[in-house]
């Protein structure tokens, strides 16, 4: 192995260890959301949260954005360019996606039980390799299908508590599950030339652009509705919003789009462990078999096959 393949091998380790920490950023984050809703509806809630992210995530684009600039005094005017129109043309895409999937999700919340709307949100780890060999023909290999596979064996029992059968809420969270492939699918595809922390910066600010209008024309939101949530919008919105999409955008940077989306789907695991944790709530043991399940597929999809020998 030369010192350039073993470099990419570093990056890619590196980009799935930062996807499994995203993943328990937002696993814990459902203990937020589901506190924040006591107390402010779901789309005042995410509007919050993004704008707060926005602020956040924005300021530090400016400053690496500074500091990228001055590390590569060599790019001529072409690839600033091509680097900036990535970026803000990502950065609008990612967030209309966002926004989207973030609306479906909580709109389907209100007609199907939480197991339930977690296991089909969580299918955009079988869409997102479908898609992408319909939409760009990738193929992947049969140790990644053997892994996605598993994963939905494991993600059913996690979640699934209640019956399969599809009404109107299960409908939305299908479409949240099929908006959210298309995030990663976006993701994967402007970041190899943009800015990461530039796209993420502009996928909020859309994001937000696109959600608090909704929240004012079909909820009531107050500011005394906003600080009675304030320590969980605080935590969603600089945590799992601010760090854990930044951090999932930069990763993506390194990781197949397939693997990304089975890593990131262990936030049903850390879910179910926060809330044994944190809230107290009880693990059965089919819960305990199905995290096994996926833990064991997120081992099997970065077990490194041997390559064929060529005569």
């Amino acid at each position: 192995m030369n010192a350039s393949q073993k470099e990419q091998n570093s990056k890619r380790l590196l980009g799935n260890l930062l996807l499994i920490l995203t993943a328990m950023i937002w696993g814990c984050a459902f203990v937020a959301q589901r506190s924040g809703m006591e107390h402010i509806e779901p789309l005042t809630f995410n509007a919050a949260r993004l704008v707060l992210a926005s602020a956040a995530v924005g300021t530090l684009a400016l400053v690496t954005g500074r500091r990228r600039a001055a590390a590569q005094p060599d790019r001529t005017p072409e690839q600033v360019r091509e680097e900036r129109r990535a970026t803000v043309l990502g950065g609008i895409c990612c967030g209309c996606f966002m926004a989207a999937s973030s609306a479906l999700q909580q709109m389907g919340l209100v007609y199907t039980e939480a197991g339930k709307a977690g296991f089909i949100t969580a299918l955009y780890m079988l869409l997102v390799p479908v898609l992408s060999f319909v939409l760009f023909r990738k193929k992947h290999t049969v140790q990644v299908w053997i892994a996605v596979a598993i994963g939905l064996v494991g993600l059913y029992l996690l979640c699934m508590a209640e019956s399969l059968r599809l009404n109107r809420g299960d409908a939305l969270i299908c479409l949240c599950a099929l908006t959210y492939s298309g995030h990663i699918l976006c993701t994967a595809h402007f970041v190899q030339k943009g800015n990461p922390v530039g796209i993420a910066a502009l996928q909020f600010m859309t994001a937000a652009a696109i959600t608090l209008p909704l929240a004012f024309l079909t909820e009531e939101p107050t500011w005394a509705k906003v600080a009675s949530a304030a320590v969980p919008i605080l935590y969603c919105g600089l945590c799992s919003s601010g760090i854990g999409h930044t951090l999932q955008i930069v990763a993506q940077k390194f990781t197949d789009p397939t693997v990304a989306s089975l890593l990131m789907s262990l936030e049903s695991v850390f879910a179910v462990l926060a809330g044994a944790l944190l809230l107290g709530e009880r693990m059965s043991g089919r819960e305990l078999l199905g995290c096994v399940i996926m833990f064991a597929a997120i081992v099997l999809v970065q077990i490194p096959l041997p390559k064929k020998k060529h005569a």
